[in-house]
């Protein structure tokens, strides 16, 4: 017999809260500062390089954005980047660190049916004071009996996270949007790994569906969880 689920780690940005489309905006207004220099495309391609390359200096998050759109800034213009444009990419990155919280739909009552049932753990890559900033704000803190804001998600991690709250993976299970970060790695431990597609998810995260995993599940909507749940510990 399967050993019981226990314990339910959930991603944050764009699995609890929306998160990219602000990438996506602040992107744009970046664009519209160098329409004079470059084509929005080559900015954008740029743009991505530079955050590919910066990741393993800066990690993810919005402060390590801000620097590869300075550095983008600088390369389409050859160095030739006005203080201003520098300034208002300050301003920009900024306005996006401060922008209000907005949780996903039904997101409440998801976390409140699951809550006390089962040891909930939001994991979340990031910058530490930002993701702490809308966990606060969302005000689903009190739902979770553990946070865990890491540099990445490898299945290391996961197992590191798993043991560090006293079960094996193959009782834990994972949520999220990015089968890159949530899911794959999960399911490498030996865990579920539920994958909730949203619309607008970084290029950088997409990867092929490990649709052979025994583990892999995948829902529509985050309100679907609990009945998903609720069917694998009913397996088990």
């Amino acid at each position: 017999m399967a050993r019981p689920l226990c314990m339910i780690g959930l991603d944050a940005d764009d699995t609890l809260w929306q998160n990219e489309q602000y990438y996506r905006l602040t992107e744009e207004h970046f664009r519209a500062l160098l329409s004079d220099y470059a084509a929005p495309e080559m900015i954008s391609g740029k743009l991505l390089e530079a955050e590919k390359r910066n990741l393993a200096h800066y990690g993810f998050g919005i402060k390590g954005f801000t620097l590869s759109m300075i550095e983008t800034a600088l390369e389409v213009t050859e160095g030739r980047a006005p203080g201003t444009v520098i300034g208002k990419i300050l301003d920009i990155g900024r306005d996006l660190l401060q922008h209000p919280v907005e949780t996903v739909p039904g997101v409440q009552d998801v976390l409140e049916g699951l809550a006390g049932r089962y040891f909930l753990v939001m994991i979340t890559k990031g910058d530490l004071f930002d993701q702490e900033r809308k966990l606060a704000q969302s005000g689903l803190g009190d739902f979770f009996d553990a946070v865990e804001i890491v540099s990445d998600k490898t299945a290391t991690t996961y197992r590191r996270i798993f043991s560090r709250h006293g079960e094996e993976p193959e009782r834990a299970m994972m949520v999220g949007n990015s089968l890159k970060s949530d899911i794959v790695p999960a399911l490498a431990t030996g865990a579920w790994g539920v994958f909730v597609p949203h619309e607008l998810t970084w290029i950088f995260e997409h990867v092929e569906k490990p649709v052979d995993a025994p583990r892999f599940r995948e829902i529509q909507a985050l309100s679907e969880l609990p009945q998903l749940v609720e069917r694998i510990s009913a397996d088990g």
